[in-house]
């Protein structure tokens, strides 16, 4: 049984967790102009998956900026942040934080991605939302690495993240 803590207190998970060396699960996801689009939309481009629960908490607000500033220096990779929010709030969010490196993707239409990615909450206050994790996707979607955050509350890796997408862009990864 997959968990992650909220408050000190561990909740159940969807199990699942993509690993390194694994194909990334396909997936249909929501873009900001309510379009819905698969990660074949950025073949060619090394991506960062930071999946969290909602930009409308302080430590998703941070991540967003954190990653947003440093893949403004990777060419060739692409920030795809993923929450269950709505796109409008998303793009709300991007705008007033005024990030421009980052591709908001919202799971509302897509309840599988939580699933598929063992990412969606079960149960607590939370449930229904997705736990923090951070893949990083080859250029043909392969996991190159994998962090499943173990507290809602907690910051991922960023420079073991980061350190992987640069490995990844010089075929190390």
């Amino acid at each position: 049984m997959a968990t992650v803590t909220f408050k000190g207190t561990p909740y159940r998970i969807a199990e699942g967790f993509p690993s390194v060396g694994q194909l990334a699960p396909a997936c249909w996801l929501t873009k900001g102009d309510l379009s819905d689009v698969g990660l074949d939309a950025w073949t060619g481009k090394v991506k960062i998956m930071s999946i969290v629960p909602s930009l409308d908490t302080s430590v998703c607000a941070l991540s967003a900026r954190k990653f947003d500033e440093a893949v403004a220096r990777l060419p060739d990779v692409v920030l795809l942040n993923i929450s269950m929010d709505l796109p409008f709030a998303q793009s709300r969010f991007c705008h007033s934080e005024h990030l421009q490196n980052i591709v908001t993707l919202s799971a509302f239409r897509s309840p599988r991605f939580g699933e598929d990615y063992g990412v969606r909450i079960l149960e607590g206050p939370l449930a229904g939302l997705l736990a923090r994790g951070v893949l990083v996707l080859s250029r043909d979607n392969i996991v190159t690495y994998a962090q499943l955050v173990p507290a809602i509350e907690q910051e991922p890796d960023y420079a073991a993240a980061l350190d992987a997408a640069r490995a990844t862009l010089a075929g190390i990864g």
